[in-house]
Protein backbone atom coordinates (compact mmCIF):
# COMPACT_ATOMS: atom_id res chain seq x y z
CA UNK A 1 0.00 0.00 0.00
CA UNK A 2 1.62 3.40 -1.43
CA UNK A 3 0.78 7.01 0.30
CA UNK A 4 2.32 9.37 -1.44
CA UNK A 5 2.44 13.36 -0.49
CA UNK A 6 3.08 15.94 -3.28
CA UNK A 7 5.91 18.68 -2.74
CA UNK A 8 6.75 21.78 -4.21
CA UNK A 9 8.54 25.06 -3.86
CA UNK A 10 6.92 27.27 -1.49
CA UNK A 11 5.08 24.00 -0.26
CA UNK A 12 3.85 25.17 3.49
CA UNK A 13 5.88 23.14 5.92
CA UNK A 14 3.01 22.11 7.84
CA UNK A 15 0.54 21.33 5.06
CA UNK A 16 2.18 18.12 4.99
CA UNK A 17 4.82 17.56 8.02
CA UNK A 18 1.25 17.52 10.08
CA UNK A 19 0.06 14.88 7.78
CA UNK A 20 3.51 12.46 7.46
CA UNK A 21 3.49 12.74 11.21
CA UNK A 22 0.07 11.05 11.77
CA UNK A 23 0.27 9.10 8.69
CA UNK A 24 4.08 7.43 9.72
CA UNK A 25 2.49 6.56 13.08
CA UNK A 26 -0.02 5.35 11.12
CA UNK A 27 2.21 2.68 9.38
CA UNK A 28 4.70 2.24 12.29
CA UNK A 29 2.32 1.62 15.21
CA UNK A 30 -1.23 0.91 13.89
CA UNK A 31 -1.08 -1.36 10.71
CA UNK A 32 -1.37 1.53 8.34
CA UNK A 33 0.33 1.99 4.30
CA UNK A 34 3.33 0.08 4.51
CA UNK A 35 5.41 2.79 1.90
CA UNK A 36 5.30 6.76 2.88
CA UNK A 37 6.69 8.55 0.31
CA UNK A 38 7.50 11.98 -0.90
CA UNK A 39 7.20 12.99 -4.35
CA UNK A 40 7.99 15.94 -6.42
CA UNK A 41 8.21 16.79 -10.20
CA UNK A 42 12.26 16.80 -10.08
CA UNK A 43 14.22 14.60 -7.59
CA UNK A 44 15.67 18.31 -6.39
CA UNK A 45 15.51 19.43 -3.02
CA UNK A 46 12.35 21.07 -2.33
CA UNK A 47 12.69 25.42 -0.45
CA UNK A 48 9.43 24.99 1.26
CA UNK A 49 7.61 28.39 1.95
CA UNK A 50 9.29 28.99 5.41
CA UNK A 51 12.88 28.19 4.43
CA UNK A 52 13.11 24.40 5.05
CA UNK A 53 14.39 21.90 2.43
CA UNK A 54 13.64 18.30 1.76
CA UNK A 55 14.54 15.70 -0.64
CA UNK A 56 11.72 14.40 -2.29
CA UNK A 57 11.98 10.28 -2.57
CA UNK A 58 10.78 10.23 -5.86
CA UNK A 59 10.27 12.50 -9.21
CA UNK A 60 7.05 11.95 -10.81
CA UNK A 61 8.56 9.81 -13.97
CA UNK A 62 9.68 7.41 -11.63
CA UNK A 63 6.54 7.81 -8.38
CA UNK A 64 5.02 4.37 -8.17
CA UNK A 65 1.52 3.83 -8.73
CA UNK A 66 -0.26 5.18 -5.48
CA UNK A 67 -3.29 4.41 -3.34
CA UNK A 68 -3.70 7.30 -1.29
CA UNK A 69 -2.33 10.81 -2.46
CA UNK A 70 -2.18 14.10 -0.63
CA UNK A 71 -1.50 17.46 -1.92
CA UNK A 72 -0.61 20.15 0.69
CA UNK A 73 -0.96 23.99 0.04
CA UNK A 74 0.97 26.94 0.56
CA UNK A 75 2.08 30.20 -1.81
CA UNK A 76 3.52 27.38 -4.54
CA UNK A 77 0.03 26.38 -5.26
CA UNK A 78 -0.65 29.42 -7.16
CA UNK A 79 2.50 28.48 -9.39
CA UNK A 80 1.08 25.26 -9.56
CA UNK A 81 -2.22 24.75 -10.42
CA UNK A 82 -0.72 26.42 -14.31
CA UNK A 83 1.73 23.55 -14.32
CA UNK A 84 1.07 20.90 -16.68
CA UNK A 85 3.09 18.50 -14.82
CA UNK A 86 1.76 19.05 -11.93
CA UNK A 87 -1.97 18.38 -13.48
CA UNK A 88 -1.13 15.16 -15.13
CA UNK A 89 0.42 14.19 -12.19
CA UNK A 90 -2.57 14.22 -10.03
CA UNK A 91 -4.68 13.39 -12.52
CA UNK A 92 -2.93 10.31 -13.57
CA UNK A 93 -2.43 9.09 -9.90
CA UNK A 94 -6.09 9.61 -9.09
CA UNK A 95 -7.64 7.63 -11.58
CA UNK A 96 -6.21 4.63 -9.42
CA UNK A 97 -5.94 6.15 -6.11
CA UNK A 98 -8.84 5.03 -3.46
CA UNK A 99 -8.79 8.75 -1.69
CA UNK A 100 -7.15 11.89 -2.67
CA UNK A 101 -6.70 14.45 -0.02
CA UNK A 102 -5.71 18.25 0.16
CA UNK A 103 -4.51 20.42 2.94
CA UNK A 104 -5.51 24.35 2.85
CA UNK A 105 -4.71 25.88 -1.06
CA UNK A 106 -4.15 22.18 -2.40
CA UNK A 107 -7.63 22.15 -3.10
CA UNK A 108 -6.86 24.25 -6.16
CA UNK A 109 -4.27 21.84 -7.35
CA UNK A 110 -7.28 19.34 -7.25
CA UNK A 111 -10.06 21.51 -8.79
CA UNK A 112 -7.26 22.11 -11.91
CA UNK A 113 -6.48 18.26 -12.20
CA UNK A 114 -10.41 18.29 -12.82
CA UNK A 115 -11.50 15.98 -9.52
CA UNK A 116 -12.93 19.08 -7.43
CA UNK A 117 -15.51 20.18 -9.94
CA UNK A 118 -19.20 19.22 -8.37
CA UNK A 119 -17.98 18.40 -4.43
CA UNK A 120 -17.97 19.46 -1.23
CA UNK A 121 -14.88 20.96 -0.35
CA UNK A 122 -12.85 23.45 1.93
CA UNK A 123 -9.58 25.62 2.01
CA UNK A 124 -7.87 28.19 3.86
CA UNK A 125 -9.96 30.90 5.66
CA UNK A 126 -7.81 33.42 3.40
CA UNK A 127 -8.75 31.51 -0.21
CA UNK A 128 -12.59 30.33 0.62
CA UNK A 129 -13.82 33.21 -1.60
CA UNK A 130 -11.60 32.38 -4.12
CA UNK A 131 -12.26 28.76 -3.70
CA UNK A 132 -16.64 30.02 -4.53
CA UNK A 133 -15.30 31.87 -7.34
CA UNK A 134 -13.78 28.70 -9.56
CA UNK A 135 -17.75 28.35 -9.77
CA UNK A 136 -18.45 24.44 -9.09
CA UNK A 137 -17.15 24.01 -5.68
CA UNK A 138 -19.17 23.63 -2.42
CA UNK A 139 -17.34 25.27 -0.25
CA UNK A 140 -17.81 23.78 3.22
CA UNK A 141 -16.47 25.73 6.27
CA UNK A 142 -15.02 23.23 8.32
CA UNK A 143 -11.86 22.35 9.44
CA UNK A 144 -12.24 19.19 7.20
CA UNK A 145 -14.81 17.86 4.61
CA UNK A 146 -14.85 14.52 3.14
CA UNK A 147 -17.36 14.21 -0.66
CA UNK A 148 -17.05 10.46 -1.50
CA UNK A 149 -13.29 9.23 -2.74
CA UNK A 150 -12.25 12.96 -1.92
CA UNK A 151 -10.82 14.62 1.21
CA UNK A 152 -10.07 18.07 1.67
CA UNK A 153 -9.44 20.34 5.23
CA UNK A 154 -8.89 23.99 5.70
CA UNK A 155 -5.24 25.53 6.21
CA UNK A 156 -1.93 24.08 7.99
CA UNK A 157 -2.51 22.45 11.18
CA UNK A 158 -5.93 21.45 9.77
CA UNK A 159 -4.40 19.20 7.91
CA UNK A 160 -3.80 16.65 11.55
CA UNK A 161 -7.40 17.19 12.18
CA UNK A 162 -7.80 16.03 8.66
CA UNK A 163 -5.21 13.19 8.44
CA UNK A 164 -6.76 11.67 11.81
CA UNK A 165 -10.23 11.52 10.40
CA UNK A 166 -8.69 9.80 7.54
CA UNK A 167 -7.24 7.09 9.64
CA UNK A 168 -10.11 6.45 11.41
CA UNK A 169 -12.14 6.06 8.28
CA UNK A 170 -9.76 3.25 6.78
CA UNK A 171 -8.13 1.85 9.79
CA UNK A 172 -10.57 2.44 12.41
CA UNK A 173 -11.60 4.33 15.60
CA UNK A 174 -8.77 2.02 17.67
CA UNK A 175 -6.17 2.97 15.08
CA UNK A 176 -6.41 6.48 14.81
CA UNK A 177 -6.51 6.64 18.60
CA UNK A 178 -3.19 4.78 18.89
CA UNK A 179 -1.89 7.85 16.57
CA UNK A 180 -3.66 10.30 18.66
CA UNK A 181 -2.46 9.34 22.21
CA UNK A 182 1.13 8.40 20.84
CA UNK A 183 1.10 11.86 18.77
CA UNK A 184 -0.25 13.41 21.98
CA UNK A 185 -2.50 15.32 19.74
CA UNK A 186 -5.12 16.80 22.12
CA UNK A 187 -5.16 20.40 20.93
CA UNK A 188 -6.72 22.89 23.53
CA UNK A 189 -10.15 24.27 21.59
CA UNK A 190 -9.54 28.20 23.65
CA UNK A 191 -9.25 30.97 20.68
CA UNK A 192 -6.76 33.74 21.23
CA UNK A 193 -7.60 37.15 20.53
CA UNK A 194 -10.68 38.31 19.15
CA UNK A 195 -10.44 36.21 16.00
CA UNK A 196 -14.18 35.19 16.38
CA UNK A 197 -14.97 38.73 15.13
CA UNK A 198 -12.16 38.65 12.65
CA UNK A 199 -14.62 39.43 9.09
CA UNK A 200 -12.96 36.14 7.01
CA UNK A 201 -13.22 33.93 10.37
CA UNK A 202 -14.72 30.61 8.91
CA UNK A 203 -17.72 29.08 10.28
CA UNK A 204 -16.14 26.53 12.92
CA UNK A 205 -14.36 29.12 14.84
CA UNK A 206 -16.74 31.83 14.63
CA UNK A 207 -18.95 29.13 16.40
CA UNK A 208 -16.60 27.34 18.03
CA UNK A 209 -16.39 26.58 22.15
CA UNK A 210 -16.31 29.16 24.22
Amino acid sequence: MNFGIVLFPDVEELDFVGPWEMLTMWSRYADGPQNCMTVAQTAAPITCAKGLSVNPHHAFDNCPPLDYLLVPGGQGTRREVDNPAMRDFVARQAQTCQAVLSVCTGAFVLHAAGLLGGKRATTHWGSLDRLRALGDVEVVEQRWVRDGSLWTSAGVSAGIDLMLAFIAHVGGEEAAGKVQFGAEYYPDAKVYGDFRGHPQAPRYIRNGPT
